[in-house]
């Protein structure tokens, strides 16, 4: 199987332009175009990177298509499998920038700067009670999937003295954690926790992993962080757990409809952080793309196995 004609769709412009990635990967064999979803544009490609799925990527007669984003859920497995089409996703890019934004948030919610920053765009002056902040030295944060994103919570975590526990399909050590705990000792794992980071892919295992049962088990001064997908965990059951107090707040980057919608509650909870599904962004997020893109199309042509299969 030998790659030509690589088209990257214009969906990528929700994370990067695409002329960036074609830039970058200018210098591989095959000819490099941005392409939009048009059946004919795609279809005299062999392979596309892109953001979104559509449906043109199966009717198309491709060999490969990648996603640039890690989370495939967006994608129907069993009809790629079906056509015959390679997809691969982009697993292993965002650990460094996923961790640094929920290090942020715990920062923020610790330090009162969420507040701080809403008081700036009311030109307030107000100092937080004197029990309200707190270093993040020694608290407790339990990362729930120790995957990719979640072993780059856990050792920036670790890295400014916190404890970090974790969970994971098996309880074998993960480098940064204390103590990992299977997946059927979840309550007991999060029970202890000022922080449980959700860092978990969209499975049916884990669709509303985080629900009714869970934030009642959480301590009622935790903080939830969710950059996993935002169906990860029951948003009702959040909402319900913010306004009766069982939880003390929340940062949350993706959400079970994005963008979120304004009538939601979260927008006006004080001790609630909203971000845009932006913790993996970063300026260099497409040279990453690029790498892993340029390591398959010489996997491709060489008959080799790609990296990040997921069909």
């Amino acid at each position: 199987m030998q790659i030509s004609h690589l088209g990257i769709h214009e969906s990528v412009g929700a994370v990067f332009p695409p002329e960036q990635l074609r830039e970058a990967l200018s210098s591989i064999d095959p000819n490099v175009v941005v392409v939009g979803d048009g059946p004919a544009e795609i279809a005299e490609c062999d392979a596309v990177v892109t953001f979104a799925h559509r449906s043109a990527l199966l009717d198309s007669g491709l060999k490969w298509v990648h996603s640039i984003q890690a989370g495939y859920d967006r994608f129907p497995l069993s009809a790629f499998e079906d056509a015959g089409i390679i997809l691969t996703n982009s697993t292993g890019i965002h650990g460094t920038s996923v961790g640094e934004s929920v290090l942020g948030m715990m920062l923020s919610i610790s330090r009162r700067l969420h507040v701080f920053s809403r008081q700036q765009a009311d030109r307030e002056w107000n100092r937080p009670d004197w029990n309200e902040p707190f270093t993040l030295q020694h608290e407790p944060v339990c990362v729930v999937g120790l995957g990719t994103l979640g072993q780059g919570i856990a050792k920036r975590a670790d890295a400014i003295g916190m404890h970090v526990t974790g969970v994971r399909r098996s309880a074998e050590s993960v480098p940064h954690v204390r103590e990992v705990y299977a997946n059927d000792d979840l309550h007991d794992a999060i029970s202890e926790a000022r922080f449980v980071a959700l860092a978990t892919p969209l499975t049916d295992a884990t669709e509303g992993l985080m629900g009714a049962a869970e934030f009642e088990a959480m301590r009622e001064d935790a903080y939830f962080i969710n950059v996993a997908r935002g169906k990860c965990a029951d948003q009702n059951a959040l909402i319900s757990a913010l306004e009766s107090a069982e939880i003390a707040g929340a940062a949350l980057d993706v959400f079970e409809e994005e963008p979120l919608p304004e009538e939601s509650p979260l927008w006006e909870m004080d001790e609630v952080v909203v971000t845009p599904h932006a913790a993996a962004a970063e300026i260099d997020y497409y040279n990453h793309i690029a790498e892993l893109v340029r390591e398959n199309v010489q996997h491709i042509d060489a008959d080799e196995e790609v990296t990040n299969r997921v069909v």
